[in-house]
């Protein structure tokens, strides 16, 4: 097993939507629904800082420790070469995306406010889509190239986001363990409460643990609206002890409907932070809260509020 994570014994503040939130709130061009590129651009590499220091300073309000989610959702090869970036600008990027977060962290950390540094990854293919023919080892070798750089730059962790497949979960944690950093899998859910290919949350888990000996830190659930997913943890299960986090949308509208916006649906920050407050009075082991799709630093925010009353 990897080290001990320090979100797994006090509760966590993470970011919201930074996608949606820069495309939507604040009127960057994001193709491919990239974010990584502002990284070597002056405006967007000060609205990346500005939207860290914004969540910090909520967590830091809250009492919580933080988690800083690295920019690189979208920094892996395919992406990559489809937004004109070769290896060794993808290698020096995602190294970028950490330092900037290590540099956050000497600023901002203090012993009311713990950070970990966690460098993300994203799915190979869409996001929204299950990857039918996917296979663990071309999975493991693909993401371990994204890896590698944030073990270099040392990332206190790895994320793997919005997860469709068990089999390109299963690769990113063996790619993760080669490279001995701790790994967290989050799944995305359709509006039915199970992952795009048909499987349930509790078979995925069980599935990736399986396969990798429980290695994963622990599992999370993002990209889908609590309304959604609630009814899995009506009755308590065993499986419940391994997921940790959660990350959902804004919006109650489905994957297609959210893929075909031309403007942000942010719901309303109070209800969601009420259901938030419920799934964590019903599970107290939630330990890492932040946002997705259409939710920003106001979410977040009251997220807090609400958890930590």
């Amino acid at each position: 097993m990897p080290a001990a994570l320090p979100q797994l014994d006090r509760l966590f503040l993470t970011d919201s939507g930074l996608e949606t939130d820069l495309l939507f709130n604040h009127g960057f061009d994001l193709p491919a629904f990239a974010a990584f590129p502002l990284l070597r651009d002056a405006a967007g590499r000060q609205r990346l800082i500005d939207y860290y220091r914004e969540h910090i300073a909520v967590a830091d309000a809250a009492g919580t420790g933080f988690l800083l989610e690295s920019p690189t959702w979208r920094a892996s090869e395919d992406w990559g070469t489809e937004l004109g970036f070769d290896a060794a600008d993808l290698d020096a990027l995602n190294r970028d995306a950490i330092a900037l977060l290590r540099d956050l962290r000497a600023a901002h950390a203090c012993d009311r406010v713990p950070m970990v540094i966690s460098g993300c990854v994203g799915p190979r293919g869409d996001g929204y889509v299950a990857e039918l023919g996917a296979q663990a080892g071309a999975a493991e070798a693909y993401h371990a190239v994204q890896i590698a750089s944030f073990a270099a730059a040392h990332a206190d962790m790895v994320s793997a986001i919005t997860m469709t497949s068990v089999a390109e979960a299963t690769g990113i944690v063996r790619a993760a363990r080669r490279f001995g950093l701790p790994v967290v899998i989050s799944f995305t859910l359709e509006t039915d409460g199970l992952l795009p290919d048909g499987m349930t949350l509790a078979q995925a888990i069980a599935a990736v643990d399986a396969a990798s000996d429980e290695y994963p830190a622990y599992f999370m659930i993002n990209c889908v609206h609590p309304d959604h997913f609630a009814p899995l943890f009506a009755t308590p299960a065993e499986w419940h002890r391994r997921l940790r986090g959660l990350r959902a949308n804004a919006s109650r509208l489905s994957h297609a409907e959210l893929d075909v916006m031309t403007s942000l649906d942010a719901g309303d920050p109070a209800a969601l932070a009420a259901d938030y407050a419920r799934l964590h009075t019903a599970m107290p082991q939630l330990a890492v809260l932040g946002g997705c799709c259409g939710t920003d630093c106001r979410h977040i925010a009251a997220i807090a509020r609400a958890c930590t009353a």
